[in-house]
């Protein structure tokens, strides 16, 4: 099928619900899902919450509220401590699982509180080919995940995005801060700060799609393949900038950027 049909199929899903709330991560896919919500059941039935803990970075939260001022839409704003949950620190299998099962009740009670019974997320289709036990913590509490129902990729949601003129449409990939940790080893604030900042001197250099993958005092830098030469080029400055985030060592990745390589 082709992508526009797949839309207007998920457009005319969405209007059956009457009213829905949106995980919004302010990412390309909860963008584009926010933007079809509008579409489908106008502005004032569709609410926008925004779950904040510390795997995520304050610049995402600032461009998610900015997101929310631009399409005229409420967003609810919980914050809750990840490293508190039973388990989570501990960082297992499971972390994500974890997680997503205390955010997402969080966001279904923040629903409840709307009037609303529908809460919808954007995950899409190509998530569902690498380990994500987040799933299975979004399909025990009725969250729903359209791009998923109705098989819309990474790449067909990023061209609706740019064929809709989202400010999102380029952004790179982002992940929860804890997935830079490899499973078996704690979860600290110190850890999760450490990384952000690092990700941060490298965005901040210019480099689009970013991971700092840590590995006790050693960074793993995971960069597209296209920008690996610049790199090189300026391995001088990166050295000296993740030195002062608290890295001992510093490596790229030769096999470059890739979601999901911590589940190996």
């Amino acid at each position: 099928m082709k992508t526009n049909k797949k839309c207007e199929k998920l457009i005319q899903n969405i209007k059956g619900y009457g009213a829905v709330a949106v995980a919004f991560s302010g990412g390309v896919d909860s963008t584009l899902l926010l933007d079809l919500c509008i579409e489908a059941l106008g502005k004032e039935n569709v609410l926008a919450v925004t779950v904040t803990n510390e795997s995520f970075p304050k610049r995402e939260i600032s461009e998610a509220v900015e997101l929310c001022k631009k399409f005229g839409v409420k967003q609810e704003i919980i914050e809750f401590s990840q490293l508190e949950i039973d388990g989570f620190a501990e960082n297992t299998r499971d972390r994500c699982y974890i997680c997503k099962k205390k955010m997402f009740s969080l966001i279904n009670a923040e629903a409840q509180k709307s009037g609303i019974n529908t809460v919808l997320e954007g995950s899409n289709l190509d998530d569902t080919n690498d380990y994500r036990p987040g799933m299975r913590a979004v399909s025990e509490l009725g969250v729903k995940s359209p791009f998923i129902e109705f098989e819309l990729t990474k790449d067909e949601i990023k061209r609706l995005s740019a064929d809709r003129r989202l400010p999102t449409s380029s952004k790179p990939s982002f992940a929860c801060l804890s997935t830079r940790i490899p499973y078996g080893e704690k979860i600290t604030p110190q850890k999760l700060r450490t990384i952000d900042l690092a990700e941060q001197k490298l965005f901040d250099l210019g480099f689009s799609q970013v991971r700092v993958r840590c590995h006790g005092n050693m960074a793993r830098i995971e960069l597209e393949k296209s920008e690996m030469l610049r790199a090189v080029e300026l391995k001088d400055i990166i050295c000296q900038s993740l030195e002062v985030c608290g890295f001992d060592y510093i490596s790229l990745d030769l096999a470059g950027y890739k979601t999901g390589s911590m589940n190996k």
